[in-house]
């Protein structure tokens, strides 16, 4: 039952003085952690294999000689942010004293957020080399050939700088992206020419544009579904997945999850006023379908939104099947303009539609369907009846997109007769997608966690989501490809010893055990923060009709 995922959570006073302490301790922690990442990073990311800026210098290069020791660099300051992170989650969440629960104020969070994301804006790409294949890409596209057509090797050769850091899987695929990305990569690629180093800063800034629009939307969405702001971004903005893969590793996720969490925002800002929907409602309206739109220009998935948002003014017109004849094409308009336009003023055409499924040729293991392909295929193996798992997952995977469309029917229909908010929906719909998705990088967790964290409040879906996010976190190497066994072994090991005398070193003063209410020397003593927002119900006031059990 959806409804059993959300409750509405009260406003709560700052945080006492003994948690203030602690807020300051885990913000050093978790700022120390990101500093040993951008440190590591230097021999241990994901380095170009040409114009590395480091290799052959004293100091600075000095841990690419030393792989083992920066691998464990790396390792130590993630494991560090992510327990950081968790920490921070109690404050977050809240503290009980004296049977009032305590939470830390939007600009302490704000304040966190960026001091962790500081050296990681800085440092080299982790986790993955995708950015290497972004450059080659709008390098094809401002050559003026067509990157849905051709990969990096056909159109700039596999000698060209921009192709030898490409993955060796993406040397002959054309692009996947849509035409608004690979047109500002254009613009990327006019300034800095083949300065790689140049074109992943500016590719950074995206990303951390992205990431200012989703801390920008999701408290605000947040509000709207009853939900405690600072704890919707802890669990969303402050992921130790976005800040590893989408500002570290550069990924196009942020720009698209910024725009259409922002879009979603402004339209749901039209459709829940009090007054009618003309003038500057009707701009709002038109504005954020239209930032949806631009989002599905970045990637495909993003345009879900929409159908949640023509489900919420539908019901506010009435909720009849008209209503939502004439919500589905007012927007469709709007996606029509939109996408015909971004495809034709770029000038890269709408060949994109045709290359939207080429990362299925990778099997990932978080993908359910492709998992159970995989795992029967190698099961016949076993059993000596061959190898049948590209047959097998010809099954799975249409199956698995039939189920995740029935997930969204029915997640719209609950949007259209009021039992769960447009945001949530969004959010266990994107889920379904993800998870039933032919293929699953660990960052696409976040087309769901992000917006789930501004509706789902049960420990039915938060426990889950911080133990996945967590793990996931920690298990991937930050150089985007594979170290030799005994390296990871060794990087591992030294790991836990040295973190394990961190804890130790800091038993009194970081928050690790968990005090029964009362035990806090601040108790009764608390320093509200003047930024705490009270959760308010804003728009229509229907937001209990909205998130019944769905049955």
């Amino acid at each position: 039952m959806t409804g059993s995922l959300h409750g509405d959570e009260s406003a709560a006073p700052g945080l006492g003085t003994a948690e203030l302490r602690g807020l300051r301790n885990i913000r050093r922690f978790g700022a120390t952690g990101t500093l040993l990442m951008a440190i590591g990073a230097l021999g241990a990311g994901a380095q170009p294999v040409l114009q590395n800026p480091v290799q052959g210098l004293r100091l600075l290069g000095l841990p690419s000689r030393i792989p083992g020791a920066a691998l464990t660099l790396t390792m130590c300051g993630t494991v560090m942010v992510v327990l950081a992170w968790l920490l921070l989650g109690r404050l977050a969440i809240g503290t009980v004293r004296d049977g009032v629960r305590h939470r830390l104020g939007r600009r302490q969070l704000d304040r966190t957020l960026l001091l962790w994301i500081v050296p990681l804006a800085v440092a080299p790409p982790m986790f993955s080399k995708d950015v290497y294949s972004y450059l080659a890409q709008s390098e094809i596209a401002a050559r003026g050939l067509d990157p849905y057509a051709i990969g990096p090797a056909q159109a700039l050769g596999v000698d060209h700088v921009l192709t030898r850091t490409v993955p060796n899987i993406w040397r002959e695929t054309p692009a996947p992206y849509g035409p608004s990305f690979l047109w500002m990569g254009e613009g990327i690629t006019w300034l800095t020419g083949e300065n790689i180093i140049a074109g992943i800063l500016l590719h950074r800034v995206l990303a951390l544009a992205g990431v200012a629009l989703i801390v920008w939307a999701l408290p605000r969405l947040a509000r709207r579904c009853g939900v405690a702001p600072v704890t919707a971004l802890w669990l969303g903005a402050a992921n130790p997945l976005l800040l590893f893969h989408l500002v570290a590793g550069i990924h196009n996720e942020a720009l698209m999850i910024g725009l259409m969490l922002a879009g979603m925002e402004l339209a749901l800002r039209a459709i829940e006023s009090t007054g009618p929907i003309r003038g500057r409602t009707l701009w709002l309206l038109v504005g954020g379908a239209a930032l949806v739109a631009l989002s599905a220009t970045i990637k495909i998935p993003s345009l879900l939104a929409l159908g949640f948002v023509g489900m919420a003014l539908a019901r506010r017109w009435g909720g009849t099947w008209r209503d939502v004849l004439r919500a589905a094409l007012a927007l469709a308009g709007v996606v029509v303009v939109v996408l015909v336009g971004v495809s034709l003023a770029s000038g890269l055409g709408f060949g994109w539609l045709g290359t939207l499924g080429t990362a299925s040729a990778v099997r990932s293991w978080m993908s359910i369907p492709t998992l159970l392909g995989v795992a029967t295929g190698a099961v016949g193996v076993l059993l000596g009846l061959g190898d049948h798992t590209t047959a097998v997952l010809s099954l799975t995977r249409p199956i698995a997109a039939v189920v995740a469309a029935v997930v969204t029917l029915r997640m719209l229909l609950a949007t259209l007769f009021g039992r769960v908010h447009a945001v949530g929906a969004l959010g266990l719909s994107l889920g379904a997608v993800v998870l039933l998705f032919p293929v699953v990088q660990p960052w696409y967790l976040l087309w769901a966690v992000i917006p789930l964290a501004a509706w789902a409040t049960a420990p039915a879906f938060r426990v889950p989501a911080v133990a996945f996010s967590s793990i996931v976190s920690v298990i991937l190497m930050p150089n985007g490809g594979e170290y030799p066994p005994f390296v990871i072994v060794q990087a591992a090991i030294a790991t836990v010893f040295t973190v394990g005398l961190l804890i130790v070193a800091t038993r009194s003063t970081l928050p690790w055990r968990v005090d029964p209410p009362g035990r806090d020397g601040a108790a009764g003593e608390s320093t509200t923060d003047p930024d705490v927002p009270g959760v308010t119900t804003t728009g229509s006031g229907r937001r209990g009709a909205h998130d019944r059990g769905l049955r």
